[in-house]
């Protein structure tokens, strides 16, 4: 199957709001660098369905779904949504479209379960909202679409389904909802001591999950280790039918929500390595809040599931689209670099593998295999 990329116009202009990290671009500029460079085929772009109440108590209890709905309805919680469900907090405040939009994802992640029932590749960057519970908002998140990825697989009948995720923050609200399930391998490779302050390593969800806590400054080569020697043996072990990757942008160095130090070549090797050892796979996005950092990743990983890259200057219209951009938590005075605009790639940020990720990896395996 030619890779299915799923997107959605009310990614454009939805914000969280001006003093939210939410409040950039990110899918919109994904889709609009793709354009730019031509990397739509033909049938290549869908527009992402959204999900219905309904299809959402597949995981979320009927009375949030609810209350969400209510909450967008309404603009405004009242004091019992806000404390029972986490609605209308500083992370995951009252916008306009915050029923409607976490929807749209939802729907795409659903529909990319549908798309690679017989073997394929899906980029949702409009998903990867891994922080939601069943019945609260939480972290950004008002639904976990990749639970409810997750679980659309189970129901077309996938008996090995593993769930990777490389975002800076611990996927708490996937965990939470199916890191006991037998059926499922969830591996997360995330920043220590960072919010949710879940993942520690001895932590296995009450079941098979693998976590992976890294240090600060976490770099393209220790990523490599840890994909060769973690990753690619649990996932041979696991020997899954579909694998799910939350590919959050976040983990790169530039971001302002972790301390991390990858770059975006990192993201696209996990990517590339995953569609070479699963029949199916779905490319989810996740966090990232540095508008450039994540438009160029996320357009770049798609160039890599088709086999496409672009290591030369980009094209007036691309460097348009990412000119464009701007962004009220750089420091004042202080411009992008030129490469922001001009390419795809960041320069390598390989480094030294230092001897607590070694040991943390060892101590896994005899959880991998």
């Amino acid at each position: 199957m030619t890779p299915v990329f799923i997107g959605s116009e009310i990614y454009r202009g939805s914000s969280y709001g001006p003093a939210h990290p939410l409040h950039i671009p990110r899918v919109s500029t994904v889709m609009d660098l793709c354009r730019a460079l031509d990397w739509f085929a033909p049938g290549q772009y869908r527009t992402s369905p959204r999900a219905k109440p309904a299809a959402l108590t597949g995981f979320h209890t009927a009375e949030y779904i609810a209350a969400l709905e209510q909450a967008e309805a309404a603009q405004a919680v009242d004091d019992s949504a806000r404390v029972r469900h986490g609605l209308g907090t500083t992370a995951n405040p009252v916008f306009p479209e915050m029923f409607r939009r976490p929807a749209t994802g939802a729907g795409g992640v659903m529909l990319a379960a549908e798309l690679v029932r017989d073997g394929g590749v899906v980029h949702v960057p409009g998903g990867g909202t891994h922080h939601a519970f069943a019945d609260r908002a939480n972290g950004f998140c008002y639904l976990n679409d990749p639970v409810l990825c997750l679980l659309a697989l189970r129901r077309l009948g996938l008996s090995r389904i593993a769930y990777v995720d490389i975002d800076a923050h611990h996927c708490d609200g996937v965990q939470a909802g199916l890191g006991a399930a037998e059926d499922m391998l969830l591996i997360s490779v995330h920043e220590e001591r960072r919010w949710p302050f879940t993942g520690l390593l001895s932590d296995n969800g009450g079941g098979r999950a693998i976590n992976l806590p890294v240090p600060r400054g976490f770099n393209d080569s220790e990523m490599r280790v840890v994909l060769q020697r973690l990753i690619l043996p649990a996932l041979e072990r696991f020997d899954p039918q579909a694998v799910v990757l939350q590919c959050g942008a976040d983990a790169i160095e530039e971001d302002p929500l972790s301390r991390l130090s990858l770059s975006n070549n990192a993201h696209v090797a996990v990517a590339v390595a995953l569609r070479q050892v699963s029949p199916r796979l779905i490319v989810l996005g996740g966090g990232g809040y540095n508008p450039w950092s994540v438009a160029r990743c996320w357009t770049r990983v798609w160039g890599a599931l088709n086999g496409w890259s672009w290591a030369g200057a980009l094209p007036e219209n691309a460097r348009a689209v990412l000119s464009g951009l701007s962004w009220n938590r750089r420091a004042p005075g202080r411009m992008p670099p030129e490469r922001w605009f001009s390419s795809l790639e960041d320069a390598p940020r390989e480094g030294l593998v230092r001897g607590e990720v070694l040991e943390r990896i060892a101590e896994l395996r005899p959880v991998t295999g």
